[in-house]
């Protein structure tokens, strides 16, 4: 039975060897708790060289400071940041399992959920997670983290950043390393909220090396002899340790202690080769060998040790018996558990261990490395055969075992839709030599196909060109390999809205494509079915997009079953067929999980749109941020926030918020031409034309739409000109061309507007006809907003079909709205007032009004709708007592903010 990766990290303080107390440094690390007046400082840096204790001094603060501490060990492998949160999530909820009062044992267990995504969110969002967690804390308690000199990756020196700066009261973290991490310390110590300790602080003063050598190494060392090694090694505490360990045996110990000298290196480098030497031939032999793996167990260790049977001495012992015996002679090893299963070298030793292999090797017959690299295959079979596939790849890369970690790519066990797993692979693949891809152009695909799992589309057409240009050369039957770069090169195009291209690839990765793949003919499907979607040939999408999903459930494919689900929501909400569309977005949402893939950004921006036309904007609104967190983790070429900005747009404009619309526009559209998005341009621009059009600046409006050959947008804007002639001119060509496509969202939008355009023409009986028209297709869906959104106007009409009996229910649910948001508006007059729905101008009156918008005097008003002077005298009056204004610059003003205009 495997055991699992987290069972191998060490969340508690390792275990307190016999040590000399240091009362001096206790009571430094205590000045960082404020002593009894809660934790008086953020930080307490322990940095100093290694071998100067600096583990086993917080071990024994945190054994006695009286206050709970989670303790995470830190290694080179915890560099993704991913992986690095987990542990330290998971270092905090040892709080809980070791009873510590008010800590639950769920902590931070919704940040573990989203960081199990291959797209996890900002690491920003998930720490403002955890620290509110964090917060409500009753208690106060430290975080240790050990080793942070292996950290060397700038974005998690930034999330330790943002942590201190958010740091709760309740919490204080103490970093032990061996050089300052990337952090704004000078900020903290100007600020003091820093405690430190230094080299010059954590060596060994005169009286505790004599302790050190004498009771806890067992030594009896005269005072010259202590005195000569603690000068020599300028209190440095392992070169002491070292040191005692190296004159074991010897007799003449002054001797020993006057040619004790030179620098650390050298010092280290002499000791070491002291101290194995003390060791038998088996146990060096051990030490040597499994000094490739990173962390240790028994049977780990037998499985790399066993074969070497023929060629060294058998061990003496088991593996678990060597490495309990190390450990007992205090051989630099440490333990990661308390059950004492895993252990990991101290890193320096290893190092040393690792330097002394090669040497060892090298100096004996045979090629050095090839013998290295069996070692790393050793230890890739035995993590393979307990289910531990990332390490057994880790081993298989290292030993340049390429055909082995194609196949652990291959297999199941590493989850290819993991950032963290993915990232891995990436890293080795950039690693490998152009000869060594070009000799296995399937490498060169699977770079290209993992760059885009994970969102990025820069570099992958050169990868796949180069897969393509290496299989010219192959002699093996390749057909399988050109699907799979015919599959990548469909998605990529897909990025880039190139339907044809999609086509084209799709077809090609069918032809191409073994018939029991069906993961990849799943996703050709897939690419096929959106393809035709951006082609408006719905049927045809509907179709691919079926077989997509058939296909990869049969594969047991999740992603792909996601991605195609996606596809057909948006089918189905394009024939507005929204309860569908609803209940299918749900569906992927439910399939993702907790893992907030960023595929599922368009899920949530399904959702939004249909809630939005349902009236309930909290949630849309709540749907529309979450499918723009999400969307904003693609690669900065790829467009997809573009869209969420929009509709997060048209919902601040339908809460009444004219200027943050307008705000959220000019950023969207700014990103869109900065990044040539051609195909959001036009959309945001449509957009633009209705907050311009509320804003009463018709001349930027008409050019916005002319500009962009937008044809339902400058219906609108000839409807706002008061010229309905020229609108209905534009919409009846324009429904012609949607019903002959049997686009249906698009011909219910027409419709709309065309009743709307008939009633300002004077044709009410035709404005009451296309009403009814559009009604009859949008009762189906529960369509709303559709209606809501145009106003006034739109209010007008409905009152006059409902006086003919049309459709009762469904107009005296859409008046009910207008009245709600009437009555909810009332005090900012974003909204009209019941008043003027009670007694709406009329079309002649909402004539009048546009021209008086438009800055014509009374005279000229009335020569333009050939009305005498007095009757256009007659319609102000009128006008200003239904807006409750008394002069013409409050008539248009307040027009304005109830979208008259």
């Amino acid at each position: 039975m495997s055991t699992p990766i987290l069972a191998t990290k060490l969340y508690i303080p390792p275990p307190r060897p016999k040590v000399v107390l240091r009362p001096r440094l206790i009571e430094r690390l205590n000045e960082g708790l404020g002593q009894n007046q809660g934790f008086g400082r953020k930080l307490t840096l322990i940095s100093a060289p290694a071998g100067f204790g600096k583990t086993t001094l917080v071990s024994e603060w945190v054994a006695g400071c009286q206050r709970p501490a989670a303790w995470l060990s830190l290694d080179e492998g915890d560099n993704d940041p991913t992986r690095f949160l987990a542990y330290l999530v998971a270092a905090l909820q040892t709080l809980a399992l070791s009873g510590v009062e008010g800590m639950a044992a769920t902590i931070g267990q919704g940040v573990l959920g989203v960081l199990q995504s291959p797209q996890p969110p900002p690491t920003e969002s998930i720490l403002t997670a955890l620290l509110n967690e964090i917060t409500a804390l009753p208690n106060n308690f430290v975080l240790v983290l050990d080793d942070y000199h292996v950290i060397e990756a700038n974005p998690i020196d930034h999330a330790l950043t943002f942590l201190l700066e958010h740091l709760p009261p309740q919490m204080h973290l103490v970093i032990a390393t061996r050089e300052d991490p990337q952090l704004p310390l000078a900020r903290l110590r100007g600020r003091g909220q820093l405690a430190e300790l230094r080299a010059t602080e954590l060596r060994f003063t005169r009286s505790e090396a004599a302790e050190f050598l004498n009771q806890v190494m067992g030594l009896n060392l005269s005072a010259e002899n202590i005195a000569a090694l603690e000068t020599r090694t300028e209190g440095w505490i392992a070169g002491l340790q070292l040191a005692a360990i190296s004159m074991k045996g010897y007799e003449d110990i002054t001797s020993f202690v006057k040619s004790f000298t030179g620098s650390h290196h050298f010092v280290m480098d002499y000791l070491v080769e002291e101290v194995l030497k003390q060791q038998s031939e088996s146990v060096q032999n051990f030490l040597l060998r499994t000094s490739i793996l990173d962390r240790l167990c028994g049977p780990l260790c037998d499985a790399v040790l066993h074969r070497d049977a023929g060629r060294h001495p058998p061990p003496p012992a088991s593996g678990q018996e060597t490495l309990e015996y190390l450990e007992r002679t205090n051989l630099f090893i440490i333990p990661l558990d308390n059950e004492r299963r895993w252990y990991r070298y101290h890193h320096l030793f290893a190092e040393l261990l690792r330097q002394r292999l090669h040497q060892s090797i090298a100096s004996s017959p045979g090629d050095a490395e090839s013998r290295v690299h069996e070692l790393h295959i050793r230890a890739s079979q035995w993590y393979e055969d307990n289910g531990l596939d990332i390490e057994a790849f880790h081993h298989a890369a290292a030993a340049n075992d390429i055909e082995r970690a194609e196949r652990l790519m291959d297999g199941r066990g590493i989850p290819l839709h993991f950032r963290g797993a993915v990232t891995a692979i990436l890293d080795w693949l950039a690693s490998l030599p152009k000869s060594v891809m070009d000799a296995r152009p399937s490498l060169w695909w699977r770079y290209g196909a993992l760059l885009l799992v994970i969102g990025q589309t820069t570099g992958v057409e050169e990868k796949l060109d180069a897969a393509e240009a290496a299989l010219q050369g192959a002699e093996a039957d390749n057909r399988h390999l050109i699907g799979r770069i015919a599959v990548a090169r469909a998605v990529l195009a897909l990025t880039r809205y190139q339907a044809e291209t999609m086509l084209t690839q799709s077809r090609r990765a069918l032809e191409y494509l073994h018939p029991n793949n069906l993961t990849l003919r799943a996703n050709a499907n897939w690419t096929m079915g959106v393809a035709y979607l951006y082609q408006g040939e719905r049927a045809a999408a509907r179709l691919a997009l079926t077989e997509a999903i058939a296909l990869s459930q049969a594969a047991g494919d999740i992603f792909t079953t996601i991605l195609a689900t996606l596809g057909l929501g948006n089918v189905q909400e394009a024939e507005n067929q929204l309860h569908l569309a609803a209940e299918i977005y749900r569906r992927v949402l439910q399939l993702a999980g907790d893992q907030p893939l960023q595929i599922i950004y368009e899920a949530h921006l399904g959702l939004a749109r249909i809630l939005y036309e349902w009236n309930d904007l909290d949630a849309a609104e709540q749907h529309g941020r979450q499918g723009l967190h999400l969307a904003r983790q693609y690669d900065q070429v790829i467009d997809r926030f573009i869209v969420c900005e929009v509709f997060l747009a048209r919902l601040k404009l339908a809460q009444g918020d004219v200027a943050g619309a307008a705000a959220i526009l000019a950023q969207a559209s700014q990103s869109a031409r900065r990044q040539n998005f051609v195909y959001r341009i036009p959309e945001v621009a449509a957009a633009q034309v209705v907050i311009l059009l509320r804003q009463g600046n018709l001349a930027a409006a008409a050019h916005l739409a002319q500009t962009h050959n937008l044809h339902l947008s400058q219906a609108r804007v000839s409807l706002a000109q008061g010229d309905p002639a020229a609108a209905l001119a534009a919409l009846e060509p324009l429904r012609r061309q949607m019903e002959a496509k049997e686009w249906q969202d698009e011909r219910l939008k027409v419709i709309v507007l065309q009743a709307v355009a008939h009633q300002a023409y004077g044709e009410k009986e035709k404005a009451v006809q296309l009403l009814g028209d559009a009604l009859a297709l949008a009762e189906p869906g529960g369509f709303i907003r559709i209606f809501v959104d145009e106003g006034i106007p739109m209010a007008q009409l409905l009152f006059e079909a409902a006086a003919q009996g049309m459709m009762p229910d469904y107009i005296g649910k859409l008046l009910a709205v207008f009245e709600v948001e009437e009555q909810k508006n009332a005090d900012t007059s974003h909204l009209p007032s019941a008043q003027s729905l009670i007694e709406p101008l009329s079309q002649r009156e909402l004539e009048v009004l546009q021209l008086i918008a438009q800055g014509l005097s009374n005279h000229e008003i009335g020569e333009r709708l050939f009305l005498a002077l007095d009757t256009v005298k007659g319609h102000n009056r009128r006008i200003y007592d239904k807006l409750h204004v008394q002069r013409r610059t409050e008539a248009v003003a307040r027009a304005r903010e109830l979208g008259l205009l």
